[in-house]
């Protein structure tokens, strides 16, 4: 699969052979505009207003990158388009979750007893990622929460679900409306975890950074107890051997600072990845969506992150220029 490219397609060279000195300025303005790279609408790529320093490039189709602090975007491609989130829609189920920890009316170590009906549905060998849950077990919602986000299970997404209202469908209901009430315009959830729904599920690039944003300001303390596990031991295999498995998250431990959110991988949504770091008492949060491998995502992730910390804030650079024209800044060597 191939994608265009609007920010980094090569323009022609134009040559001017001769001019009359009537028409040269008429002819520079020309060369000028035609220069400039043109950029599909919802594909822009960061301006001098936004950031300073070497414009970012990519294949990839969607893309966004926000500091959180200042609430700059640094770099936006499709951030409007709707796609279909996979897995990074178990972060809205988190904050429902942290959500109802925080007001009192869920306790982190209230127990769910897990259902037949949700084992048979979500267990791994049909149902994607599982933390390997057993019908009958009586599980803590701080571990189920554990293994929604460290292990991307579905199991731990149901589970959750239908222990706190009986059943996905009212749950759904709850992260809608709850995602409506944080200023999530564009999305509309039809499961727990992402699970492919004929296109029911969507959500945008600008929404999960508003949802990220919300869940990290809302929740610090659910956000660093449950986002940056580096694995998780759940359940037992066939040989009586304790199961292991390692966070998806893809930045963590390669990206300096980086401390969450979520993967998500379908076919129909291709490589996805809502994540985050903070680096010097600077967060930043990214999406990057449709990528075609694992190995595209993380790169994609690695080098998004990296330029986002070399670039100069437009509002830095601001604040800078006011204090140096009243005299109250020194200018940098």
């Amino acid at each position: 699969m191939r994608w265009s490219n609007a920010i980094t397609d090569e323009l022609p060279l134009i040559k001017i052979l001769s001019v009359t000195k009537r028409s040269a300025a008429t002819l520079t303005a020309l060369a000028i505009l035609v220069a400039a790279p043109s950029v599909a609408a919802g594909e822009a790529g960061p301006t001098a207003a936004t950031t300073a320093g070497a414009p970012y490039t990519t294949q990839a189709p969607i893309v966004m990158l926000k500091d959180l602090d200042s609430g700059e975007v640094l770099f936006s491609r499709g951030a409007d388009k709707r796609f279909a989130p996979a897995s990074m829609a178990k972060v809205m189920t988190a904050y429902v979750v942290l959500d109802l920890i925080k007001k009192g009316e869920l306790a982190r170590d209230k127990q769910f007893t897990v259902s037949e009906a949700t084992w048979k549905k979500w267990r791994g060998s049909n149902g994607g990622s599982t933390m390997f849950l057993r019908p009958g077990e009586k599980v803590s919602v701080d571990e189920l929460l554990k293994g929604l986000i460290t292990v991307s299970g579905n199991d731990a997404a149901a589970a959750l679900a239908v222990g706190i209202d009986g059943n996905e469908a009212a749950f759904i209901k709850r992260m809608n409306a709850i995602a409506a009430q944080i200023g999530m315009k564009s999305s509309n959830f039809g499961t727990t975890n992402g699970w492919p729904d004929g296109g029911v599920t969507k959500v945008s690039a600008s929404d999960l950074i508003t949802l990220a944003d919300r869940l990290i300001r809302d929740h610090p303390a659910g956000y660093a107890r449950y986002f940056s596990l580096p694995k998780l031991q759940h359940g037992t295999s066939p040989e009586g051997k304790p199961i292991i498995q390692a966070n998806r998250n893809p930045i963590l431990g390669r990206v300096l600072g980086a401390d969450g959110l979520k993967t998500g991988h379908t076919s129909e949504a291709g490589y996805c990845l809502l994540g985050s770091a903070k680096r010097d008492g600077r967060r930043l949060i990214m999406v990057v969506a449709g990528l075609p491998s694992d190995k595209a995502r993380r790169e994609e992730a690695e080098r998004l992150m990296t330029w986002g910390f070399s670039v100069a804030l437009a509002s830095n650079d601001s604040r800078q220029g006011k204090k140096a024209a009243s005299g109250s800044a020194r200018a940098a060597p």
